[in-house]
């Protein structure tokens, strides 16, 4: 073979190589991989879901503590957040002046016995003479009304003793009820009246708590809508609520929505509510931030999870896949206040649909994907 030759056979085994590889790159960047996503078979589904509300916690009673009398604070017996029973002490006032109301008025006593004693020796002593003639009826009669004289002068001195001891009583503050103190401005020493402006403290009855939230009209309206005629028979009919606190975590309590406010709040197109809740343990302190549960059932509803969704100019979306693996948009509309993770779905999706479960919002429609169908039980696996 001589070198033109092998430079000829050379070169075209080049050609040959660079088309080959030229094929494959082709191949690997023309065709675009199908992505896949988890998908779900939609189903109707009976269930109940738990609506929250936001809401604050006020004590049953807010009661506030002012001195009966005037007088220095002498004793201080609690503090502030102890929980207190009724009866129990809580401040104890200086008022000497009382102390010697009482002595006065037992002295008084004393005095006013001394003289019924009296009184009445002489209408022992005269009524026997009345009797022999010795002496007119007019002198046992003046010795009768000089003892009922007296008996009235010990009765008003009992009187005076009673009274004497109610102020004395009034020196030592007592709480009304069972409950939680709130802040305690005054000081011992500190000069207070019936007249102070401000309260000794404030004891908060929490044997029962309540809690004070809002609904929207649209929400008022799902949930008694099929309750009775009367806005009393739709309370009644509505469901035993529950209470998440602050940290998240579920109250042991059921409680029972007692009343629904008249009047919606123009402003915020929102009706107040309030829930009682027992609170044996003290466990709610009057103040505290608190979330309501209220739980609806819905019964052969279409269910899906939030994050299936997606919200595009006020407008709420779920993606289903098509026959031909394409994805569509469907606009969709869900009850009012179906929080927690799932939306009960009122219009747009129907049973026997396909829809894709995650990361719809930056799928664009019509792209065409692979499903990876997920069992319902694995889907809903936290509905109860």
């Amino acid at each position: 073979m001589n070198k033109q030759s092998f430079l000829s056979i050379l070169a075209a085994s080049l050609i040959i190589a660079s088309c080959g590889k030229n094929d494959k790159s082709a191949q690997a960047g023309g065709a675009p991989q199908i992505k896949e996503y988890k998908t779900v078979t939609l189903q109707t589904k009976s269930a109940t879901l738990n609506s929250d509300f936001p809401a604050s916690i006020q004590g049953q009673q807010n009661i506030e503590i002012r001195p009966r009398v005037e007088g220095y604070i002498d004793k201080i017996f609690v503090d502030e957040g102890a929980v207190v029973k009724a009866g129990q002490p809580l401040f104890k006032i200086s008022a000497p002046e009382y102390e010697q109301q009482v002595r006065t008025a037992t002295a008084s006593i004393k005095s006013a016995q001394a003289e019924v004693s009296t009184a009445k020796l002489a209408v022992n002593k005269v009524k026997p003479l009345v009797e022999k003639g010795i002496i007119s009826k007019y002198d046992l009669e003046s010795a009768q009304y000089t003892y009922e004289s007296a008996m009235a002068s010990l009765a008003q001195a009992n009187a005076a003793l009673v009274n004497a001891k109610v102020n004395l009583g009034y020196t030592t503050v007592t709480s009304p009820v069972n409950g939680v103190v709130g802040s305690i401005p005054f000081r011992l020493g500190s000069l207070v009246s019936s007249n102070t402006a401000e309260p000794l403290t404030t004891v908060s009855s929490i044997g029962n708590v309540y809690a004070y939230f809002a609904m929207n009209e649209k929400a008022l309206l799902n949930f008694t809508k099929d309750a009775g005629a009367s806005l009393n028979q739709k309370i009644k009919s509505m469901p035993a609520v529950s209470l998440l606190l602050s940290d998240g975590s579920a109250y042991d309590q059921k409680g029972n929505i007692e009343t629904v406010n008249g009047l919606i709040n123009t402003e915020t197109g929102t009706v107040n509510f309030r829930a009682r809740f027992p609170n044996p343990k003290g466990i709610i302190r009057s103040g505290s931030s608190t979330t309501v549960q209220i739980p609806n059932y819905v019964k052969d509803a279409i269910i899906i999870p939030q994050s299936a969704t997606f919200e595009l100019q006020d407008k709420m979306f779920a993606v289903v896949l098509g026959k031909d693996g394409k994805t569509k948009n469907s606009n969709i509309t869900v009850l009012e206040n179906t929080a927690g993770n799932y939306y009960v779905v009122t219009s747009g999706l129907q049973a026997g649909d396909q829809i894709v479960l995650e990361g719809v919002a930056s799928l664009k429609e019509g792209t065409e994907i692979k499903a990876q169908n997920q069992s319902p039980e694995t889907v809903y696996a936290d509905l109860k």
